[in-house]
């Protein structure tokens, strides 16, 4: 067999799959896109591995810690997908773009363990509980949206 057939199967998986990663709005079906790139450069390890006859089948080698490594990328990509879907309720990936903290932060209470003398205004006043604070080191509405 040609190494041209194998080849030109790997260059037309990749293409697909690059296409799918640019073009794909929806995260997995961009994980799926990525998969396919990793299945073509496998392709092209055992082909190259069979076309030069090597000896120790290093490609073959390389395929199957290639393989692991796709295994392991779509496990954590798709915990993390989901995660983000229970979150905010879309996998769509332009709407995931803004990942900055929300007023739900700013509204809880400060942990029961500070100092009040630490978190004490100017004026010596106690703090509004639920309310930021620049000592307690919580961020703003204004910081975390820019």
């Amino acid at each position: 067999m040609h190494l041209a057939y194998p080849a030109v199967l790997a260059a037309l998986l990749f293409c697909i799959g690059l296409y799918g990663v640019l073009a794909r709005r929806n995260a997995i079906l961009v994980l799926m896109s990525v998969e396919l790139m990793l299945n073509a450069v496998n392709l092209n390890l055992v082909a190259f591995d069979v076309w030069l006859r090597d000896t120790l089948h290093s490609g073959q080698a390389l395929t199957l810690f290639t393989i692991a490594i796709a295994a392991a990328e779509i496990g954590i990509g798709l915990a993390i997908v989901l995660a983000v879907y229970r979150n905010r309720g879309t996998s769509d990936i332009d709407r995931l773009r803004d990942t900055a903290e929300t007023d739900d932060a700013e509204k809880l209470p400060d942990s029961a363990g500070t100092d009040t003398a630490d978190t004490r205004g100017t004026d010596g006043a106690e703090p509004t509980p639920g309310r930021a604070d620049e000592k307690t080191g919580k961020t703003k509405k204004a910081e975390a949206t820019t």
